[in-house]
């Protein structure tokens, strides 16, 4: 049973927040229990692939969609457009990520729903929690109950995505945020390969996450993490420093490239500072 003192109100399951928890759920459910099966994969190129429980976790997740808001849009990773073209209103999936960890056995995965510009879902198949937010606030629940996120720079630990593609390089390259003498002097990196680990930050599991990438604002890998991060305080800008979501605008890399790109979350101002002090865009 909920506290509804201590979170957010849980009595309108109708809401839009509800129904980003509830589709989150249904994914995770179908990535849980398909999970150590021989499972069909479907080539993506250049070594990316999806499996079938990608595949079956998004249709879960788009028909729970579809039972509570009809009429709304989805984007989804594997599927792709689907509802009305003129719907204003679309949901952003990503039924599995981290489908690499999941298809050699390794249970570090995110399941991500959000409303675009809304309220937002990312479930944990593994541990049970699903990080959600309403769009100002963000928490946590696990067995029925919702506890609040609480960001802090505290473990130090910082996750670093070291996938393709690399579009900052060579003026920035995480790589080489590694083997800077004052990262190691003050963090701790851990690399986990999936959109699970902005969730950590907002928790305050992490210290701050860092990933390159163009405009990830409306990402369907990044959307959800993004919107829970903001509404847990953290810090949120691209590795330009830059508030993401500004495709179009010309930032302090010039015309190299695009203002707001990829993106550094941090729980404090403090790291967050830190870590822009050690990248070159």
């Amino acid at each position: 049973m909920i506290n509804s003192s201590a979170g957010p109100d849980d009595s309108d399951s109708d809401t839009d927040a509800e129904v980003a928890i509830a589709a989150a759920r249904a994914g995770a459910d179908v990535v849980r229990d398909l999970y150590g099966q021989r499972l069909t994969r479907i080539d993506k190129g250049g070594g990316d692939f999806a499996t079938a429980a990608d595949v079956a976790a998004e249709q879960a997740i788009v028909s729970a969609l579809r039972a509570a808001r009809p009429d709304d849009a989805v984007l989804g990773e594997e599927g792709g457009q689907q509802g009305a073209p003129e719907a204003t209103r679309q949901w952003l999936v990503d039924p599995l990520c981290g489908t690499l960890n999941y298809a050699v056995g390794t249970a570090l995965v995110a399941v991500n729903v959000a409303l675009r510009g809304g309220p937002a879902a990312v479930a944990d198949p593994f541990s049970g929690e699903v990080f959600h937010t309403d769009g100002q606030t963000a928490w946590v629940r696990q067995d029925g109950a919702d506890a609040p996120l609480v960001p802090t720079s505290a473990t130090r630990l910082v996750d670093v995505n070291l996938d393709p593609p690399f579009p900052s390089a060579p003026g920035f390259r995480a790589v080489d945020l590694l083997a800077d003498e004052r990262f190691v002097a003050r963090f701790r990196p851990r690399v986990v390969s999936t959109s699970l680990a902005l969730t950590w930050v907002a928790a305050g599991k992490r210290a701050a996450y860092v990933t390159d990438g163009g405009d990830l604002s409306e990402s369907v890998h990044f959307a959800a993490g993004i919107a829970l991060c903001r509404a847990a305080g953290c810090v949120v800008t691209g590795v330009d420093g830059e508030p993401v979501g500004q495709a179009g605008r010309v930032g302090r890399a010039g015309a190299a490239g695009l203002a707001g790109r990829g993106l550094v979350v941090a729980a404090d101002a403090e790291t967050h500072g830190l870590l822009m002090s050690m990248m070159r865009v």
